[in-house]
């Protein structure tokens, strides 16, 4: 039985979503391909039918996930005024709910350091969306040059993700909830603080 250009796109797609929940929980190898399709509703046959090799599974899932991070975030600030925007995602990335529901979350903590000894292809990919999420969060440093916005978009979501990293490793503990708020409170005073103030040039005699 032939399927249709869109039915194919539409399993393809599906593959993609449920994978990159699955990755997120069980680790880029914690689950095979068998079982990754199992998860679609599919037969292990059909997999070469959507990708060429499981990397070029692994990418397109770590993709989706980091492009459905930064539309939640998107979202979730749309109607922020534009120096609460970053503070807002810090404090709700540094929650209980995150850290307790790592399939659905971000994907640097559940998976960057396994994708850190990937294939040079794969870290390429996840070089390019860390960068595009660096990025957006950049936008929402508002007041100082753009290259002060990534440096501050770059602190903030390195504690925010070595923070989640740590409050898992400790698990659903006094330790974990420990390390969530210490790293709240950092990524927050990061995320709020305030552009230095010039300092007015001295008059020439």
């Amino acid at each position: 039985m032939r399927y249709s250009r869109e039915h194919k796109q539409e399993t393809h797609d599906r593959i993609v979503r449920k994978a990159s929940v699955r990755l997120r929980e069980k680790g880029a190898h914690g689950i095979g391909v068998a079982d990754l399709m199992k998860e679609a509703g599919l037969t292990h046959g059909g997999f070469y039918a959507h990708f060429d090799s499981r990397e070029a599974l692994v990418i397109e899932a770590f993709a989706y996930a980091m492009d459905r991070s930064m539309d939640h975030w998107r979202k979730m600030t749309g109607e922020v005024a534009p120096e609460k925007r970053l503070a807002l995602i810090a404090e709700t990335y540094l929650s209980a709910l995150h850290r307790d529901d790592p399939g659905h979350g971000c994907s640097i903590p559940a998976l960057g350091a396994e994708i850190a000894r990937e294939s040079p292809k794969t870290r390429k990919a996840f070089s390019g969306k860390l960068d595009e999420m660096i990025e957006m969060l950049a936008d929402h440093v508002t007041g100082v040059p753009r290259k002060a916005a990534r440096k501050q978009a770059i602190a903030t979501l390195a504690t925010m993700a070595g923070t989640m990293l740590l409050a898992r490793i400790a698990g659903s503990s006094e330790l974990s909830d420990e390390v969530l708020k210490a790293g709240k409170d950092t990524a927050l005073d990061s995320a709020r603080r305030e552009p230095a103030a010039k300092k007015p040039r001295e008059k020439q005699s």
